[in-house]
């Protein structure tokens, strides 16, 4: 009998704050890979981003923790980590990905050979499996087709890791009505060559849910209730964490990965 292989899904994001539609990625992404055949969905793990991002609007890493994990009380299989958001500086989603696959393998007793790349095993040789584990587990990135399209945006990603997230990884991305990822699939060298490893998955329930358009009501005064967890909601008010004056935080700041990236391809002047 064939055995599934084992999977784990990872968001990383602002979650700020976290969302029904959220949520609703891992759920849609789960039905996928179960309907496939070939995998078994054990685990779904958020990751909100450092707070150095440099985004606007970016709240408190604490704060996005507390209402992700009050969201996800109810969940069996997604949890919230907080590795990302403890590190001193904002790190590429890449070395995300390499941090909870190593953390999956512990998991797994399966040990890297030393000098191994950090990406998954499948293509080395030099794996040691400690137990009756004859599947290496898998993680691939779980995002909204607008992040898809971002690897298109200028500095904003480096090559090389675009290649090692698509060719070592792997990406479900979950489309809205109106966003077609298969074009910038076919728009891209790197997407186009490895898009057997890119999971397109529909949503079937029309969902506009945002978290921008949240903020912005919660800072008119409307409601928000039904578009976000109540326990969520009874958060933000006892915090008080969504208001004109954190909208306007990093307002004119640059994200960190444009702000590192441009200054990394930036010929000097003579």
């Amino acid at each position: 009998m064939r055995r599934l292989i084992p999977l784990t899904l990872l968001a990383c994001g602002s979650f700020n704050p976290i969302t029904n539609m959220h949520m609703r990625l891992f759920e849609l992404a789960r039905d996928h890979f179960h309907q496939t055949g070939k995998y078994q969905v054990r685990g779904g793990i958020i990751s909100p981003v450092n707070d150095n991002y440099g985004k606007q609007g970016l709240v408190a890493a604490k704060h996005r923790i507390a209402m992700a994990r009050l969201a996800l009380e109810t969940s069996e299989w997604i949890k919230v980590d907080s590795w990302e958001s403890e590190q001193e500086q904002w790190s590429e989603t890449v070395e995300v990905l390499r941090h909870h696959y190593k953390e999956l393998l512990k998991s797994h007793h399966i040990s890297e050979q030393p000098g191994e790349n950090n990406g998954p095993l499948e293509k080395s040789a030099g794996a040691s499996v400690t137990s009756s584990c004859t599947v290496i587990p898998e993680i691939k990135l779980l995002c909204g087709a607008d992040v898809l399209k971002t690897f298109q945006t200028p500095n904003l990603w480096k090559e090389e890791h675009i290649l090692e997230i698509v060719e070592e990884f792997g990406v479900v991305c979950i489309s809205r009505a109106g966003s077609d990822p298969s074009q910038c699939i076919s728009q891209s060298k790197i997407l186009s060559k490895y898009q057997h490893n890119i999971h397109l998955v529909r949503e079937w329930i029309p969902n506009e849910i945002s978290a921008t358009s949240i903020r912005r009501a919660i800072c008119k005064g409307q409601s928000v209730k039904y578009l976000i967890p109540d326990s969520v909601i009874s958060y933000i008010k006892q915090h008080n964490i969504y208001t004109e004056e954190t909208e306007r935080r990093n307002k004119h700041s640059m994200l960190q990965p444009l702000k590192c990236n441009t200054a990394l391809f930036t010929p000097p002047k003579n």
